[in-house]
């Protein structure tokens, strides 16, 4: 079942798996809103997260700061998170944070689930 909030869809791969559709923005007005989303799913089970970037046209420091949140609460569960499809303003934000050292990228969210299964 696909849980959807005003700004995020969560797709279901695996137990351990979900593809999170970050939609048109991923910053200070919603990335609280990101954190609840993916805590839930880390409470009820999953480690490995998709994060698709397909219709993203922005990723702040507030947006990248609940990213590695994320990254933190699964790294010790030997859980991961990657990018997938991601767009060219988050690319942008990748490539000047160098973000791309500590998360995986695929080109489309079919090879991300590939890897991560």
């Amino acid at each position: 079942m696909n849980v959807s909030t005003m700004n995020f869809s969560v797709e279901p791969c695996t137990q351990e798996t979900v593809i999170i559709r970050v939609g048109k923005a991923l910053d200070f007005r919603n990335a609280a809103e990101f954190k609840t989303v993916c805590q839930e799913q880390v409470r009820s089970g999953v480690r490995n997260f998709i994060l698709d970037f397909t219709d993203t046209g922005i990723l702040d420091s507030t947006g990248l700061g609940s990213i590695f949140s994320l990254y933190r609460q699964v790294s010790p569960l030997e859980g991961q998170v990657v990018f997938a499809s991601v767009s060219r303003p988050v690319q942008v934000v990748v490539q000047l944070t160098r973000t791309y050292k500590v998360f995986r990228q695929f080109p489309t969210v079919e090879a991300a689930r590939e890897a991560v299964l």
